[in-house]
């Protein structure tokens, strides 16, 4: 969600290479953000007065909304938005977990969410950053019928979880240590993957964005965290051989 569409769409257009396919006044001018045809975001105007920042949502896969909003609740979290309809695209929750990060779930229709993923420009992974992490570990091992498991690590005030669909990893969960400012609230965290991630960090400069970490090395690959023009905070990722195989 952003102040302003046109920006957003030339920022992320010139970052990572999408095309636009703006609605019209009904649906709010919600964008859908394509790479070579295929879905790989959306992005729709934030209103002026919202009690929201500007920022980046994830949504996860139901196949019942109406389902899951009550298993939110029975496991500890809250409701944003009732489940709604979004015309016949499909219909939308928005939640908000027990250590306080927002998050939604989409059950689609004749939109299925993205299309694309692990190549330039598409997401390849996402996080919820928390200062809670053993709580969310165990409510998104509810709601989302997923394994957690504590990531073994080297530095002792580090605290990760990956969440496991079967044997693939599909999300994660950081422990926000006292390294975090307190005024980060806790928030999901959208990866997206880059061919050059000291190129893309140029890019988002001379487009008015800001590197806010980074980039560095991890096993995964070469990431930073950046801000676009309007506050927006997302991750990208040059991702490594070994995070290709798995």
């Amino acid at each position: 969600m952003t102040p302003d569409l046109a920006g957003a769409q030339k920022f992320y257009g010139e970052l990572f290479g999408w095309t636009f396919l703006q609605g019209t006044a009904e649906t709010m001018y919600y964008t859908m953000c394509q790479k070579n045809g295929r879905n790989a975001a959306g992005m729709g105007k934030r209103p002026d007065d919202a009690p929201y920042p500007t920022s980046w949502s994830v949504y996860f896969d139901s196949k019942d909304v109406d389902a899951t909003a009550a298993k939110v609740r029975e496991f500890g979290g809250q409701l944003m938005m009732e489940p709604m309809d979004v015309m016949d695209q499909g219909r939308m929750l928005v939640c908000v977990d027990p250590t306080g990060a927002v998050f939604g779930y989409w059950q689609g229709r004749k939109h299925n969410g993205a299309q694309i993923i692990d190549e330039h420009g598409a997401m390849t992974w996402c996080e919820v950053n928390t200062r809670e992490s053993e709580k969310a570990a165990a409510f998104y091992s509810k709601v989302l019928d997923v394994e957690a498991r504590k990531m073994g690590m080297e530095m002792p005030d580090m605290t990760y979880y990956t969440l496991h669909k079967g044997e693939k990893a599909v999300s994660g969960i950081m422990q926000m240590n006292a390294q975090w400012p307190d005024a980060i609230p806790p928030h999901w965290m959208p990866y997206f993957a880059v061919d050059d991630a000291e190129a893309a960090c140029e890019k988002i400069k001379s487009l008015g964005g800001q590197v806010m970490h980074g980039p560095f090395d991890s096993p995964y690959g070469l990431i930073a965290v950046v801000t676009d023009p309007y506050g927006a905070t997302f991750s990208i990722i040059k991702l490594s051989e070994a995070a290709m195989a798995a």
